[in-house]
């Protein structure tokens, strides 16, 4: 039974991923203490909590080759592609914002949810 605390639970656990904008790393620190505090109290916290745990893991390794290409790309392109990588971020961000508030709503009417192209790191 998914009792209404473990839907509040779960929401602020997807939520806590935009704590990236207040601090370095909030966004995978907020989500994973909040899921290791409270995964053994509930089959729904601790489903949704490795969900956001990995979705976030997976949004910093996507970064990071990002990161590792912008260099090569920009020299190869003469400038062009940082432009063109620059112009994508934008809805990438969008995007993220998107999926995180959707993952929320999904917790909030009691439903499990998987991010789209995320790796299981945390099983």
């Amino acid at each position: 039974m998914i009792t209404q605390n473990d839907k509040n639970y779960s929401t602020l656990t997807h939520l806590s991923g935009f704590a990236g904008w207040l601090f370095p790393f909030g966004n995978i620190i907020a989500p994973l203490v909040l899921w290791i505090a409270k995964k053994n109290e509930s089959n729904y916290i601790d489903s949704h909590g490795k969900a956001a745990v990995n979705f976030q893991l997976s949004i910093l390794l996507y970064c990071f080759l990002l990161a590792l290409l912008i260099i090569p790309i920009t020299i190869l392109t003469l400038g062009i592609g940082l432009i063109a990588i620059l112009i994508g971020i934008i809805p990438a961000i969008l995007l993220k914002i998107v999926l995180i508030i959707s993952a929320s709503i999904k917790a909030t009417n009691g439903e499990y949810y998987n991010y789209p192209y995320t790796i299981e790191f945390v099983k």
